[in-house]
């Protein structure tokens, strides 16, 4: 049985990197794309951070994609961040936010798109490292937690931090191949 397992792990193990080094050549072309426009979400603890958000990104530029809520009413969060991830994942946006109370179900639901990679972010820190390293395309913020004046800090940094080649994007493509390998299991 030892044998056995030890085999069906190198089989895996040479399939992904396989998989990883065809990925980290579209990966690169793709990601070093200037930013088309930007899906932003929110539920109601998220939406006047969110209605900020969008006037901060308007007046640097961006094409904002607004996908709800649209007031202070209390709403389902997994309806605004699966909106958010959709536009990002069918490549209507380069990049999404979703801002709820805390930023953890947002985060959740939108790592459950295809080609997703959604961070939770509360600092300048998390933030760069989740675009650098992790190639974040999607970011998450909690309303509840960090003031407006972070937050736009944290918008910003995410945003200006390029994704990382090497090892960071061999990484990232490992990401996209493991959630494939789930989702086509499950067609």
């Amino acid at each position: 049985m030892q044998a056995r397992e030890s085999e069906i792990r190198d089989l895996v193990r040479r399939a992904v990197e396989e998989a990883v080094a065809a990925d980290s050549e579209s990966n690169q072309t793709t990601e070093s794309a200037p930013i088309q426009a930007i899906a932003l979400g929110a539920d109601h603890g998220g939406y006047a951070l969110k209605q900020k958000l969008i006037a901060h990104l308007g007046d640097q530029g961006f094409r904002v994609v607004d996908c709800g809520t649209s007031g202070p009413e209390s709403v389902d969060y997994p309806d605004f961040a699966h909106a958010v991830a959709r536009c990002v994942s069918v490549g209507e946006c380069s990049l999404g936010i979703i801002v709820d109370g805390a930023g953890i179900g947002s985060s959740m639901v939108a790592n459950k798109v295809p080609g997703i990679r959604a961070a939770l972010c509360y600092d300048i820190s998390s933030a760069r490292n989740s675009r650098e390293h992790n190639h974040a395309n999607v970011l998450t913020l909690g309303a509840g937690l960090v003031g407006e004046d972070l937050a736009r800090q944290i918008v910003d940094t995410w945003i200006g931090t390029p994704v990382g080649g090497g090892r960071h994007a061999r990484r990232a493509a490992m990401i996209d191949q493991i959630g494939r390998m789930y989702t086509a299991s499950r067609v």
